[in-house]
This record gives C-alpha cells, sequence and structure tokens, in this order.
C-alpha cells in the first residue's frame, strides 16, 4: 500500500526519482498513464494489470468504458526503474500534468499519484472542505 506525500523534482532528463519508502514495491516495473484532474498514475505492473483485466470485462458498448480504456491505455507507458529509482515521464504526460520541476507524489493505496507542485495545492485549497464534509457513499459500511 503507498501512503504519503512526497516533494521530489524533475532532472533535467525529465526523469523522477520514486520515494525511497515506494521503490521496493515498484522495482519490477512501473505503468505510468493519464490519471483524473491532470495528475499521473504510476501503478505497479500488476496491478497495471489486474486493472486491465477489469477494463477488458466491461462490454464494449459501454462508451465509457471504451472512452476511458482508450485514452487511459493509449497514454500509458512501461518501464523498470533504475538502480537509483529513477523512472523517465515521457513528454507527453509531463505536458497534460503541466509537469515542470517542482512535483508532490502522493501515495493513494494502489498507486501512486504525481502532480505538479502547484496543482496539488491549487486541488488540496479547492477539496479539503468537501473532504471535512463527507459522510455517508464513499466507504462501504462507513468508518
Amino acid at each position: 500500500m503507498f501512503l504519503g506525500t512526497h516533494t521530489p523534482r524533475l532532472d533535467d532528463k525529465g526523469r523522477l526519482i520514486l520515494p525511497a519508502r515506494f521503490r521496493d514495491e515498484l522495482a519490477g516495473g512501473v505503468v505510468i498513464t493519464k490519471g483524473q484532474e491532470r495528475c499521473l498514475y504510476v501503478f505497479p505492473t500488476p496491478e497495471f494489470q489486474r486493472i486491465a483485466g477489469q477494463l477488458a470485462e466491461a462490454p464494449m458498448t459501454h462508451k465509457a468504458a471504451r472512452a476511458y480504456s482508450r485514452v487511459f491505455f493509449a497514454s500509458a507507458h512501461d518501464e523498470i526503474p533504475d538502480k537509483q529509482g529513477r523512472v523517465t515521464i515521457p513528454g507527453h504526460l509531463r505536458e497534460y500534468a503541466g509537469l515542470d520541476r517542482d512535483l508532490v507524489v502522493i501515495g493513494a493505496s494502489t498507486r501512486v499519484e504525481v502532480w505538479d507542485k502547484q496543482a496539488w495545492d491549487d486541488y488540496l485549497a479547492a477539496n479539503e472542505d468537501e473532504f471535512a464534509d463527507i459522510e455517508e457513499g464513499v466507504l462501504p459500511g462507513g468508518l
């Protein structure tokens, strides 16, 4: 499970040094793809394969499933982190997420999310009140 917030930087070659506490679980390979809210999702390869299997079970007649699958798979980039825990974020994904230099990398349970620092700060400012007001329905059975 991925937890926590980290603030690495992109190097001049578009590489991200994965947080040390995430490296063991990601060492076997990652898939980086577009996430929602203009962030990037980084999945360990087995988790990406699990999600791909779920998407494959959706009927091709379901318009939203087709649209999601197209963007999700077309933007995906797989790679194995190097010995320093670095992965290259392709230019099209850096552009999509507005990544420049300062990043925020968050653990989001079964995935890691990569955000532009200012975008993350803006997201938190816009959504923290909603987080405090959530009552039921998000978690089965409640807390």
